[in-house]
């Protein structure tokens, strides 16, 4: 059995060292509530509504609407289409999976004091889960770009005796101290030189230019992608209702991150001149944190029939930590015979923890009840992701991200529309979603549009509600931030089949 290595790789190398880019912390920082399923039926304009344990983690004054203490689990299917096109290939994909995402109670306590005009007060802790990481998909096509500029990229400018071994050391010990020493950059440089891919234009130590191993040409490419994982929170959150016109809420919440990627590229070539012809570079990350942010909530009946919402969330400041493995094998045919390398290091890449802030974000809501008949509900709600920030500041590599994040991101608009109509004992619900773009070229990100249609039976203490939801985006993936950036195009379908069950205590 081979022994796995784990390297720490220290804050000293920092400007060297960093696995994500700006889509990570794009992916960190967008929160999609899953909700219960009358929540989804009205695709989430529930902000002036309230009265639903998912709308509380809407909107915290939400709460107070609850006449009686209640609980609500939430049972859905999701499933995953993509079309994937790079080039002149074209795939298909598709991942399912059944989750539990959402369970809560409120707890009502009404004040019996016929003189105070505070009517109740409310506690509820509610769990959500707020982004599905899990996805896959396949693209394969034939390009001029090969993976060699990703190592070229990374290896002009260092010396050669701080991307190669010394003599009797290991794959494994090169790239532990290597790592160490010189950050993860030197690392991706290493490979490139071990596996042959680089040759040096002079074999000195002081060398740092580098020539590639694989002739100009075209080039063969199939890329794995493979993520698991979630974002999630657990919400803690105190309300109250002054008269019969306001409900004010507050809510503490706490956020964790378990997100899981590997990739794998497969290159071929027959260029004439090409000494290395056939690639392969697997690379895994491990993504584990956790963050706190707060809401301030409010929702007024103007009227008996319309009420207006406002919440204001804050920033959500995370604590994150990574871990990376990487392999790569080529197949190498030169005057002196072909030969297979594979450069494993069997050694797992611990970095220092860093801090990721999420935008925070402001929320306005209106909604007109029709007694008991049903309801129209409108959500509109703006976040500026240019406000994403990786910390410390004060390090070289972050603050070249956040400027990345401030000229690439903008600040993005969601609607929501969402209706209800109630018929002796059933509920037949309907909703549609708007999201922005977060790029500033949305090329890269399309707008988000969404469907849902739901259907809700209540038996007097407790309600079972049924929504089917679908959203679509395209999206353009870069296979690497560096090098080989040529991107495949998904077209993303998510449908969502949910089953909530809610009941009075």
């Amino acid at each position: 059995m081979k022994k796995l290595t784990i390297l720490m790789i220290g804050v000293l190398s920092m400007s060297n060292l960093f696995a994500q880019d700006i889509t990570d912390a794009l992916r960190f920082s967008q929160d999609n509530i899953q909700g219960s399923a009358r929540f989804r039926a009205l695709s989430g304009a529930f902000g002036a509504l309230g009265g639903d344990m998912s709308a509380v983690s809407l909107n915290p004054a939400g709460s107070a609407i609850f006449n009686r203490s209640h609980a609500s689990l939430s049972l859905s299917s999701l499933n995953i289409d993509n079309d994937v096109s790079f080039f002149n290939g074209r795939n298909s994909s598709s991942d399912s999976k059944i989750d539990l995402h959402q369970a809560g109670g409120v707890f009502v306590f009404a004040n019996t004091s016929e003189n105070s005009s505070w009517k109740k007060f409310v506690i509820s802790i509610a769990y959500d889960k707020t982004a599905n990481h899990d996805d896959q998909w396949f693209a394969n096509g034939r390009n001029t770009n090969s993976i060699d500029n990703y190592f070229l990229a990374y290896a002009e400018g260092l010396r050669l005796d701080e991307i190669s071994r010394f003599t009797g050391e290991t794959i494994s010990e090169a790239y532990s101290e290597i790592g160490s020493s010189f950050g993860y950059g030197n690392q991706q440089a290493y490979f490139g030189y071990e596996s042959f891919i680089l040759e040096p234009v002079n074999d000195i130590d002081n060398n740092t230019s580098y020539n590639s191993n694989i002739a100009q040409g075209t080039f063969n490419q199939q890329y794995d992608y493979i993520a698991r994982g979630y974002n999630g929170k657990v919400s803690f959150n105190a309300a109250t209702q002054y008269k019969d016109r306001l409900y004010l809420g507050v809510n503490l919440n706490a956020h964790f991150i378990n997100y899981d990627k590997s990739t794998f590229l497969r290159e071929t070539n027959s260029n004439p001149g090409s000494l290395v012809t056939n690639v392969g570079f697997e690379n895994n990350l491990l993504t584990t944190g956790n963050g706190f942010s707060f809401q301030f909530g409010a929702i007024l009946k103007l009227t008996k029939a319309l009420r207006a919402g406002f919440t204001y969330n804050s920033p959500t400041w995370f604590r994150i930590n990574e871990e990376t493995t990487q392999s790569l094998s080529t197949f190498v045919d030169d005057i002196n015979g072909s030969f297979t390398t594979n450069v494993n290091p069997n050694t797992i890449n611990i970095f220092p923890e860093y801090r990721l802030r999420s935008p925070g974000k402001i929320s306005g809501s209106l909604a007109y009840v029709f007694g008991e008949k049903g309801l129209l509900s409108f959500d509109y709600s703006r976040r500026d992701y240019s406000n994403m920030k990786f910390k410390p500041e004060n390090e070289t590599l972050f603050r070249s991200q956040n400027e990345i994040i401030s000229n690439t991101f903008k600040a993005a608009n969601t609607y929501r529309f969402g209706g209800e109509y109630k018929f002796k004992q059933f509920s037949f619900r309907g909703g549609y979603r708007f999201e922005e773009s977060p790029y500033e070229d949305d090329s890269f990100v399309g707008d988000l549009t969404g469907y849902s249609v739901g259907l809700g039976y209540n038996f007097g203490n407790t309600r079972l509600d049924l929504t089917f939801d679908q959203a679509e985006r395209t999206v353009n993936n870069s296979l690497y931030s560096v090098g080989l950036t040529d991107a495949a195009t998904i077209d993303t379908v998510n449908s969502n089949l949910t089953l909530s069950l809610a009941f009075n205590l």
